[in-house]
């Protein structure tokens, strides 16, 4: 296919991913708005409900739409960067890069203030700082771009396995010693959930640099190759559309495997077959929402309208979900199944639905996101 080169009007394609991006990740990031640390705490003896949806997460929810969404913000970035080139009358003025490179410190900053304040899970940080890796190789070639991202994602998965193999002798189950105590920890007051924040987040720095980084810019570098692909528009070729098809099917058979195999080791090297299964679904996913939509405002027109709220959305996400788990109702983290937080997340799913097609009739931009083009804009 022949390279996109300069970008023409928004894509609807984008919006409509974009919604699907932020309303996935919602039904993962839910089983970590109580304990954000261990998460769901699964029974000694699961029960057949919670066996299948672990099953079905498995093939369809877990890591798809955190590398979709990384997918995304890599073309997202080629996007923004092109259109500033087009609007400057000097193409080879510095202003362009500036104002990209504020966007992303602008967001590590939102990242920082979203992990140590709401949400330990955030990803905002990690966008931010894989985005500055990723962006340096805008002006590579779709093939070159593919090329170093398999290099990258490769380079994050040997620290990744190495960190999954690491012994863990402790005990989390529901009801047990370890689980109790993280929940009066983190039902707590603010400030000693403030201290499990910091914690969390002095983790989440060492670890960006080894593993986190690398992955995600490689899924960036991904993203941007499919934009230069004009995938974004037209969705897979047949070819790679069956690859892709074959991988999800088989890593997630083979993940689903390891997971369910009772051996520590073994579950632990699920996570990173996890990883690479989520790439190859996420770009099936791509392929459908693109036919689906056809770039047409008219069609999935509800996940568009998420898609241009997708920032102040999945910040709201974090508030509502704290909110509900650890001060209105705590001892949910004791009585839900997963099917409980599946239904918390679908319930949720629709409200937000409702929400930005209500907030888009009277306003044309997000709260956060107006926030972000300001900041950008009065800085560069």
């Amino acid at each position: 296919m022949d390279e996109h080169v300069t970008p023409t009007r928004r894509l609807a394609n984008l919006d409509a991913i974009r919604g699907v991006g932020v309303l996935g990740i919602f039904f993962l990031n839910i089983y970590f708005m109580g304990n954000s640390f261990y998460g769901y705490a699964p029974h000694a003896a699961q029960p057949v409900s919670d066996i299948t949806i672990e099953l079905l997460s498995n093939f369809f929810l877990e890591g798809r739409f955190f590398s979709l969404f990384a997918m995304l913000f890599g073309a997202g970035m080629l996007i923004q960067f092109q259109k500033y080139q087009s609007q400057l009358a000097q193409p080879s003025s510095l202003k362009h890069l500036k104002q990209q490179k504020w966007r992303l410190y602008w967001l590590i900053l939102f990242g920082i203030i979203h992990g140590i304040f709401i949400f330990p899970g955030d990803i905002l940080l990690s966008y931010g700082v894989s985005g500055l890796l990723a962006f340096k190789y805008r002006n590579l070639d779709a093939d070159a771009l593919i090329r170093q991202a398999k290099w990258f994602i490769f380079m994050s998965l040997i620290p990744i396995t190495l960190i999954s193999l690491t012994p863990d002798d402790q005990v989390y189950l529901r009801d047990s010693t370890l689980f109790m105590e993280q929940l009066s920890a983190w039902t707590g007051s603010y400030s000693e959930q403030l201290m499990l924040h910091l914690t969390m987040f002095g983790y989440m720095i060492l670890v960006i640099p080894l593993t986190l980084m690398w992955f995600i810019a490689g899924l960036m570098l991904i993203g941007m190759a499919l934009y230069k692909r004009n995938v974004f528009s037209q969705g897979l070729d047949s070819k790679l559309l069956k690859q892709c098809l074959f991988w999800a099917l088989v890593l997630s058979l083979i993940d689903s495997a390891l997971s369910f195999s009772g051996m520590a080791r073994l579950v632990a090297l699920s996570d990173v077959v996890l990883l690479l299964s989520a790439i190859a679904c996420a770009l099936v996913y791509i392929h459908i929402i693109c036919l689906v939509c056809n770039n047409s405002p008219q069609r999935l027109s509800a996940l568009q309208n998420v898609g241009k709220l997708a920032f102040s959305l999945y910040i709201l996400q974090s508030i509502v979900g704290i909110i509900l788990l650890r001060y209105l109702a705590p001892e949910w983290q004791q009585q839900l199944d997963r099917a409980g937080y599946m239904s918390i997340a679908i319930i949720y799913t629709m409200v937000q639905l409702l929400l930005a097609h209500w907030y888009l009739r009277y306003f044309k931009q997000g709260p956060l996101e107006k926030l972000w083009r300001y900041l950008v804009l009065k800085r560069g």
